[in-house]
């Protein structure tokens, strides 16, 4: 029985299931948009919200934080420089879980996690490369 038992352990190990959760938050923040089960997108929504919140800060305590979670330089530099400044009038709420599908294999739920300005982010850069 799971009386009293919080979290999901998506039937791994503590070391597999922390690595798990980072590599996530890392592609969340690299491609700004991943499809993975919805179970999981539950779990990496408050990580990378709060990681989203320490980008706000700016400050070095921040980024030594984030850099303890997140060992990739290139995704933290991203992180601090494009995508907490587009959050800087928002107090939460940076990002959204939409339901797509269930997966084929073992029709487990899917779903998209991205940020909730996704669509202009994309929309202005679609702009850019046609005008190039």
């Amino acid at each position: 029985m799971r009386h009293k038992v919080a979290g999901r352990h998506f039937g791994r190990t503590a070391n597999q299931r922390k690595a798990l959760l980072r590599g996530l938050v890392s592609s969340l923040f690299e491609h700004q948009r991943i499809e993975t089960t919805l179970a999981r997108a539950k779990a990496i929504k408050g990580i990378a919200e709060k990681l989203v919140t320490f980008g706000k800060q700016g400050d070095l305590h921040s980024k030594r934080m984030v850099m303890s979670y997140i060992p990739n330089r290139t995704v933290v530099s991203r992180l601090f420089s494009e995508i907490a400044p587009r959050f800087a009038s928002k107090n939460g709420g940076y990002l959204r879980i939409v339901q797509t599908r269930q997966r084929v294999n073992d029709r487990a739920p899917m779903a998209i996690i991205e940020f909730v300005d996704y669509e202009g982010i994309m929309a202005g850069a679609g702009k850019e490369g046609k005008k190039e």
